[in-house]
């Protein structure tokens, strides 16, 4: 089945269910209704809708595809459309768009719905009677897709000529669910959200803040090791700050608003090159004292609209895994080598396997997103291209996705749900050092400009922390999760020799959690590997005398009794080795 005939039946649905909707609640006001992936969705004003009313709605459009109703297409004039749609101001406005001779074509859907509609349509609904379709779920959208605009109603459906390519969209869209970060966060207690504290603005709790301080000693330490020096600065700046980068022309609006004191300007810092520029600045430097790479876990934060929030994968308050290394032109080429090597070491690390490279170029056409300098945009496209090929790794171009003051690598990891999201960047950039007038001094004494390299591995550690709750469905491996050993004991004759347990692991920097209640130990158990706990120790009286564990490893119903020097050793190898 070709798409276009497939979109044609998905289109033809969407007015189906507008006209549901509209017999339900004859005073709402429609907007459009396009097939999308997977099926099709219709916005509406003056709707109030929730799940429990999915049923009546889709008996409703299961009765009008019975009905054998004919979609019928008949042209209008401009002055005979308005007439038509008088008390439909979304349908209104999109006429009034239109050039006044315009013939503009109008869709019935059996005799007493109609609406405006380029069309094509099945002819009948009878031809829908084998589509199978489901509400997907509710929710708000901008009209045309601004936020100055109002917020709709958007009813998603899924739809398919094809039942089975229906429970195969259930079948992931049930996995997904089991998978979404905001449901794993809130289960493992590892963020939550306040209005009261602001949308988009996540707290991170006990065990989250541990999982985000692995992470964050994790990279800083492999840094550390390839050479860079780490710094802290502000989470705000001078509004000239970001001027003198040009982030303000092409970021004030993802910015939040300008706080002004004693005649100056600031606003929360979105990213922190400029910052970084300015500490190199601060310094003269040699041709020798090159390549510096200066690295940070910073604080940002990016107004993004209300729509497009979700957990801690898109925040309005985020914190980067960031660095910036000055170069020597002739060095450029080993430093983006050792980016790379640095992001699959780490890939490895987490046993990533699916992914790809892709560079990311500008778009000619569109001048005002990017800095205006041909001749560094060619030299700084080419020059990334080259240490692709030479690298011998496998990459793909995609014009329109760089930075607007240069090019970039960006790594795309495939999904366990099969999406592509950008983890690693590493950006070419020859235009703040002019901007910022960055130099140093070159083997003949004279001033010139160094290159930078923007560089994040793990991105913001917040999406990566999403991405790993969704792919591990929260299974953290040993080392990164909060809690590492479950204890559990049988009756409360085993709390001393539990606790005894308990600090000989966290003198070893093991975190430990107890579970010395009363309950069964079946209870205790399942409530553990809820909390999806790596290791559980299970303490008996025969445990006790024998001074060994019974210990159970998470995804395996069999425990094993060892020593507790056996076990100790096994837990540290696994913590050691990073073991997946």
């Amino acid at each position: 089945m070709s798409n276009e005939k497939q979109d044609m039946y998905r289109h033809s649905m969407s007015h189906v269910l507008a006209k549901a909707v509209k017999s339900f609640y004859p005073n709402v006001k429609l907007a459009i209704g396009p097939a999308i992936e997977n099926g099709f969705y219709y916005d509406f004003d003056n709707l109030n809708i929730t799940p429990e009313d999915f049923d009546k709605i889709e008996e409703k459009m299961r009765s009008i595809i019975e009905n054998n109703e004919n979609f019928t297409r008949k042209e209008v004039t401009k002055t005979e459309a308005l007439e038509m749609f008088v008390d439909q101001p979304y349908k209104t406005e999109l006429i009034n768009e239109l050039p006044s001779d315009e013939k503009i074509t109008v869709y019935y859907t059996g005799e007493d719905f109609y609406d405006l509609c380029r069309g094509p349509h099945v002819e009948n609904t009878k031809f829908l009677r084998g589509f199978s379709f489901k509400i997907n779920r509710v929710s708000g959208a901008y009209w045309r897709g601004s936020e100055k605009n109002k917020m709709l109603t958007r009813i998603y459906v899924y739809g398919f000529l094809d039942k089975n390519d229906l429970k195969e969209c259930l079948r992931i869209e049930a996995e997904a669910k089991e998978r979404d970060h905001r449901k794993l966060g809130k289960e493992l207690g590892i963020f939550m959200m306040s209005d009261l504290v602001g949308k988009g603005l996540p707290m991170w709790l006990p065990k989250g803040f541990i999982v985000r301080r692995e992470l964050s000693d994790y990279i800083i330490n492999k840094e550390i090791e390839l050479g860079y020096q780490h710094v802290m600065t502000p989470s705000l700046g001078n509004v000239n700050l970001y001027k003198t980068s040009g982030h303000w022309e092409h970021y004030k609006d993802d910015m939040f608003p300008v706080m002004e004191r004693e005649d100056e300007a600031y606003v929360l810092r979105p990213m922190n090159c400029p910052h970084h520029m300015m500490i190199y600045k601060n310094f003269m430097h040699s041709y020798r004292d090159l390549p510096l790479r200066l690295a940070e876990v910073a604080n940002d934060f990016r107004f993004e609209a209300s729509g497009s929030l979700c957990g801690i994968e898109r925040a309005r308050a985020f914190t980067q895994n960031d660095s910036h290394i000055f170069c020597r032109p002739d060095q450029i080429e080993e430093e983006i080598d050792g980016v790379i090597k640095l992001i699959l070491d780490v890939y490895k690390d987490f046993g990533f396997k699916d992914y790809s490279f892709r560079l990311s170029l500008r778009d000619k056409s569109n001048s005002e997103k990017y800095f205006a300098n041909d001749d560094l945009w060619e030299k700084s496209e080419n020059a990334l291209r080259a240490i692709l090929k030479k690298s011998g790794a496998s990459f793909y171009e995609a014009v329109g996705e760089a930075a607007f003051y240069g090019p970039k690598i960006d790594v795309q990891v495939k999904t366990a749900l099969g999406h592509e999201v950008t983890l690693s960047t590493v950006q070419l950039d020859y235009q703040l050092p002019e901007r910022f007038e960055l130099e140093y001094i070159d083997e003949n004494s004279n001033r010139v400009r160094p290159v930078v390299i923007h560089r994040a591995i793990l991105g913001s550690l917040d999406r990566f922390v999403a991405f790993i709750l969704e792919e591990t469905k929260g299974i953290l491996p040993a080392w990164l999760s909060p809690v590492q050993v479950k204890i559990l004991t049988v009756n409360e004759n085993n709390i001393n020799y539990a606790n005894e347990i308990a600090k000989k692991l966290s003198k070893n920097k093991i975190r430990v959690d107890k579970d010395l209640s009363n309950e069964s130990v079946g209870k205790k158990i399942r409530s553990a590997v809820i909390e999806k706990s790596p290791f559980i120790l299970v303490l008996g009286d025969k445990e006790m005398n024998d001074n060994n564990v019974a210990v159970r490893k998470r995804g395996s119903k069999d425990t094993e009794v060892m020593s507790y020097e056996k076990f100790e050793d096994e837990l540290l190898k696994a913590i050691k080795d990073k073991t997946l």
